[in-house]
């Protein structure tokens, strides 16, 4: 049973030791990962839908986002995002229009709350 105890601390000890020397690896451009809304969306991020979950919560008030990895895309990309955040820096607001997909409020309108964005630098 020691050696039981002891093979698994050291496989333990091991596998954190990796983890905290490995680096955080950049998301390739156009990926995209679910999180709850109370996370802050990081930067280089931009949020492209929202929906409710029972995940995240409960209540009326959209709690969940899906955010797409916009750093690594060329000058001149188009992509279209929710008016939830600020677009990175080298990114411009090209249109806006409404989108059901963005709707990120307790109080639903038919307001523009979507944004087309171009990365111009």
């Amino acid at each position: 049973m020691t050696r039981l105890r002891a093979a698994v601390l050291t496989v333990g000890c091991t596998a954190a030791a990796l983890t905290l020397t490995m680096g955080t690896a950049q998301a390739a451009p156009g990926s995209t990962t679910t999180i709850c809304a109370s996370s802050l969306t990081p930067d280089g991020s931009v949020d492209v839908q929202w929906w409710n979950s029972a995940g995240c919560g409960s209540g009326f008030t959209p709690n969940t986002k899906k955010i797409m990895q916009l750093t690594g895309y060329p000058v001149g990309t188009v992509v279209n995002a929710c008016a939830s955040t600020w677009p990175p820096a080298g990114w411009t607001i090209v249109s806006t229009y409404y989108s059901s997909g963005c709707q990120y409020s307790a109080v639903p309108s038919l307001e523009k709350n979507t944004w087309q964005l171009k990365r111009v630098s």
